[in-house]
């Protein structure tokens, strides 16, 4: 049998369930998830392999209108993800339509297959469903159109059989005990940020940027040191908390998952610096592995 293999790029709005979506697919939990809109920064790739297919699964940041220079890397993402996908799985939810028109009449007007999963379902009633599954298939008629539920795994299968139905032949792109392109310090920041989102609320976790200075791996034991950026020392102040309470219940959390994602045991140091306008420079953007013009 000729062997498959193909770029699956994942787009949607902010919050509709993206990130979710693509851990159910790839089986890891390689994206953040949060309740909050806006949690994914990079381009993350998710890689399936089987016998005879590999599925490339990325999860691009959510659409969403520039404020800042690092949404127009955000948003840099995202174009680059239409260029160069084999299928596009675009995700929403009821009720909701495409904040960016440019990018979704870009996928209308492309050759490329698209799946269209209408997310959350499970949230909703079957004649609102139907409604929104009449709505998509007059906007995008050649797509396939899927309800489901990521969180409850409801129709992941069908998602997953779709996809491989519309592969191309292609030798596989990476190796395949690759489970992703990101480095394990890549997650161990994704992971921290997560908590920042989980604990803080308003302006302060986006505010927010986590950079691993030394990952040291020993028999049996990991020995993380990482940097929280913020903006502005009062951002610092409430990072830290009362008595350094905050931040102490970050590194707890975190440090459970880095154990979880990497089967050892952590040891983790967190520090907390200020980067004044980080979002909008491109030195920092640069050095926290976003691209600029």
């Amino acid at each position: 049998m000729a062997h498959k293999a193909g770029f699956v790029n994942i787009i949607g709005n902010p919050n509709v369930g993206k990130s979710t979506l693509m851990n159910a697919l790839v089986g890891e939990k390689l994206s953040i998830i949060t309740s909050k809109a806006q949690t994914t920064r990079h381009r993350i790739m998710g890689i399936v392999n089987g016998d005879d297919f590999q599925i490339v699964y990325t999860d691009t940041p959510g659409i969403v209108n520039p404020h800042y220079k690092l949404h127009e890397s955000m948003m840099g993402f995202v174009h680059s993800a239409l260029q160069d996908a084999d299928l596009f799985l675009l995700v929403t939810e009821i009720g909701e339509t495409f904040k960016n028109q440019e990018v979704l009449q870009r996928i209308i007007d492309s050759n490329v297959p698209v799946i269209l999963a209408i997310n959350k379902i499970d949230l909703s009633d079957q004649k609102t469903v139907s409604d929104r599954i009449a709505y998509w298939r007059n906007q995008i008629p050649r797509a396939v159109i899927i309800p489901t539920s990521a969180t409850n795994k409801f129709n992941i299968n069908a998602i997953f059989d779709h996809i491989l139905e519309a592969l191309p032949i292609h030798p596989p792109y990476f190796d395949k005990e690759e489970l992703t392109d990101r480095s394990m310090r890549f997650f161990v920041s994704e992971i921290i940020r997560e908590k920042l989102l989980l604990y803080y609320q308003k302006e302060i976790p986006y505010s927010c940027e986590v950079a691993v200075e030394s990952y040291e791996e020993q028999d049996g034991i990991d020995r993380i040191s990482a940097i929280i950026f913020a903006e502005r020392e009062s951002q610092k102040a409430i990072l830290i908390g009362h008595q350094g309470k905050s931040i102490k219940k970050v590194g707890i959390e975190a440090r459970k998952d880095i154990e979880d994602f990497t089967g050892k045991r952590c040891f983790l140091n967190l520090y907390i610096k200020v980067m004044k306008d980080w979002r909008n420079s491109d030195r920092a953007l640069r050095q926290f592995g976003y691209e600029t013009d």
